[in-house]
């Protein structure tokens, strides 16, 4: 990933998706969802939605997960959805059984997609890992930071759109 992964990815733009008030994408291509049924956009109003996009082979993306993990179980039940998006980048992270293991590493409960084929991560214009969309009760796109970094305004985002109407 070079300079710009290791520093987290501190200058890329947000996504013009989170500026516009986009719709959330729907979950395309989804082979199998660990720790949930299947999640279409319908499914999900009336929540705020976090949807990560990571890989469990990728640094940047481990260094994430303990921030989600914290999200999830400080908002989940106030109404706050995560759904991680698990993008594999080599070939070893395609494998199901790694990927079971990587959430039970890492202590992750909350709905995880596998997008091995990037349907969803093309869905959403993706270009990075790890990459965090928050979206309103109303399914519209309101925020979105790229890398690491940012836990205490990614937690603010989730804190002010649980508290809209």
């Amino acid at each position: 990933m070079g300079l710009l992964g290791t520093l987290g990815l501190a200058f890329c733009p947000a996504s013009r998706a989170a500026e516009a008030g986009d719709p959330l994408p729907e979950f395309q291509g989804i082979s199998t969802w660990l720790n949930s049924k299947l999640l279409t956009t319908v499914d999900l109003r009336g929540k705020v939605v976090a949807v990560q996009f990571w890989t469990f082979g990728c640094i940047n993306c481990q260094r994430t997960l303990p921030s989600m993990v914290s999200l999830y179980s400080k908002y989940a039940d106030k109404g706050l959805v995560i759904v991680g998006v698990h993008t594999p980048e080599f070939p070893y992270e395609r494998d199901l059984n790694n990927v079971k293991a990587a959430l039970k590493k890492r202590g992750i409960v909350y709905p995880v997609a596998i997008d091995n084929g990037f349907k969803t991560w093309r869905a959403y214009s993706n270009e990075y890992w790890p990459h965090l969309f928050i979206a309103d009760r109303k399914g519209r796109l309101r925020y979105d930071h790229i890398g690491e970094g940012a836990y205490a305004k990614n937690e603010q985002m989730v804190k002010k759109l649980l508290a809209e109407a």
